[in-house]
């Protein structure tokens, strides 16, 4: 951080840049009363003006990349499709992921993933351990976003079978019913 002997004479003057803010927000707010108040008589339905959405009485839809919650995906017969292979980790810029693999006994080629945790407290988001899985195995395409349930740490590591049980969620009820259920839990808190 700069000292202020150091600041040149502009930055020192913060009048100017608290006007230009509230010309910013003055403009906007005159531009959207106008707009609004001309669709309201039926004129300039071609301008859109900003809205306010009313959280979660009312919500926009997420598009399909939004990046939600993680989950792992399934082989047909319910298994993960996880080879414990650590790119996903590897990738990871928080080092969220915590991997341990262990081996088929029937085939000694392809491993799985004994335990496989993803700490929420840590994770950013990025979507990088989507983008580095070479076999799908992972993914954030819940549609919901991560949820605030818990008081320790622990609470937030999202462990193997949770994110497992999301996808079969998932294919049960879909993104919209994942969502719905979501908020519900919200409304009764």
């Amino acid at each position: 951080m700069k000292r202020v002997e150091e600041m040149g004479l502009w930055e020192r003057l913060y009048f100017p840049e608290v006007l230009r803010g509230l010309w910013v927000t003055g403009c906007r707010f005159w531009r959207n009363l106008i707009v609004h108040t001309l669709h309201l008589f039926g004129l300039a339905k071609d301008i859109q003006a900003a809205i306010t959405v009313q959280y979660p009485d009312e919500r926009l839809a997420y598009p399909e990349t939004f990046r939600g919650r993680h989950r792992l995906t399934l082989h047909d017969d319910g298994s993960a499709k996880c080879t414990a292979c650590f790119l996903c980790a590897t990738a990871c810029p928080a080092e969220c992921i915590y991997i341990e693999a262990g081996e088929y006994p029937d085939n000694p080629v392809e491993k799985y993933p004994v335990r496989y945790e993803i700490d929420t407290l840590r994770c950013i988001y990025c979507g990088f351990c989507v983008e580095a899985c070479p076999c799908d195995a992972i993914r954030m395409d819940t549609g919901v976003h991560p949820a605030n349930w818990g008081f320790s740490r622990q609470d937030f590591v999202e462990n193997k079978e949770l994110l497992m049980d999301r996808s079969r969620q998932l294919q049960a009820k879909g993104r919209e019913g994942l969502y719905e259920e979501h908020v519900r839990r919200y409304q009764h808190v």
